[in-house]
C-alpha cells in the first residue's frame, strides 16, 4: 500500500484503524512520507504510542499487590482511603474501591497527584468500572470528640461497612482500619502502590471537595470553595474576622488562634 498516495485524512483513519505499529515501522512510513503534514500525524502517533506504552507499564506497577491476590483466586479485593485530616473545617471523607479481576483504570493515580479536572473525570470512571464502591463521612462533632486520628479511621470503617460486596481482602494506606475481621494489608503509600486504593483516595477527595463547595454557599465568608478548609493565609484571615464558623473543627482551635 502506497500510503504517500493517501489524502491526510485517508492516513489519519488508516494509523488509527491498523495500530498499534511497531516504532520502526512508523519510523520507515516517516522517513518515506514528505509531505509535512503527514509526518505530524506519523509522529503524533508515535508519541501516543509510547504514552500508551508507558501507561500500561506504569499500571502494571500499580496493580501488583492486586494481582497477586487476583492469581491466589481473591476475587473481591477492597482498597481504601480518606481524604481531608489536615483542613481546619468539614468532615474527614473516605472511599473503599472493589475493581474487577484484573481491571485497569488508565490514568488513575495517587489523587494529589492529578488536577482537579482530571480527579473528577476519573471520579465518574471509577464509579462506572468498579465492580463496586463506597463512601464513608465523619463530620466535625466525632472529629472534635475523638480526635482526627480516631476520625480517619472510622471514615474508612463505614466506607468498607458500606460495600454491597464483602471483601476478601483490604488494601490500606499505611493504617489498620479497626472493627473489621477481613485481612488487611498496609502499604505506606498505598495510593502509589496500589490501584484499588488510589481509586479510593480519587472518590474520597472529589467526594470531598464537593462537600466543600456546598459550605462554601452557605459560609461564603471563609473561601471554602477555594482552599477547602485547609490552613492557608486567606482561611486563618477569615477566621479572625468572621470567628469560627459552624464546620470549623473546634479541636484545632488552638491551632486557630496561634495563627490568628
Amino acid at each position: 500500500m502506497d500510503l504517500a498516495k493517501m489524502t491526510l485524512p485517508e492516513l489519519k483513519i488508516w494509523l488509527d484503524r491498523e495500530g498499534p505499529f511497531d516504532e520502526e515501522t512508523l519510523e520507515n512510513i516517516l522517513k518515506k512520507d514528505g509531505r509535512k503534514g503527514a509526518r505530524e500525524l506519523i509522529r503524533r502517533r508515535l508519541r501516543s504510542q509510547r504514552q500508551n506504552e508507558e501507561e500500561e507499564a506504569r499500571l502494571e506497577k500499580l496493580i501488583l499487590y492486586e494481582k497477586q491476590l487476583w492469581d491466589k483466586g481473591i476475587k473481591f479485593i477492597a482498597g481504601v482511603d480518606e481524604a481531608g485530616k489536615g483542613p481546619l473545617a468539614g468532615p474527614v471523607v473516605a472511599a473503599a474501591v472493589i475493581l474487577p479481576v484484573y481491571k485497569k483504570i488508565y490514568g488513575a493515580r495517587d489523587s494529589k497527584q492529578l488536577s482537579p479536572q482530571k480527579r473528577e473525570k476519573l471520579y465518574f470512571q471509577i464509579r462506572e468500572e468498579a465492580s463496586c464502591c463506597s463512601i464513608g463521612i465523619v463530620d466535625v462533632p466525632y472529629i472534635d470528640e475523638f480526635n482526627i486520628y480516631q476520625a480517619g479511621l472510622e471514615a474508612m470503617r463505614r466506607a468498607l461497612m458500606g460495600l454491597e460486596t464483602k471483601p476478601q481482602h483490604i488494601l490500606t494506606d499505611a493504617f489498620t482500619v479497626p472493627g473489621i475481621s477481613i485481612y488487611q494489608t498496609s502499604l505506606v503509600k498505598g495510593d502509589s502502590l496500589s490501584l484499588s486504593v488510589a481509586c479510593a483516595s480519587i472518590l474520597a477527595k472529589v467526594t470531598r471537595d464537593r462537600m466543600m463547595m456546598e459550605y462554601h454557599r452557605q459560609y461564603p465568608h471563609y473561601g471554602f470553595a477555594q482552599h477547602k478548609g485547609y490552613a492557608t493565609r486567606e482561611h486563618f484571615e477569615a477566621i479572625k474576622e468572621y470567628g469560627i464558623s459552624p464546620i470549623h473543627r473546634r479541636s484545632f482551635k488552638l491551632d486557630i488562634e496561634r495563627e490568628g
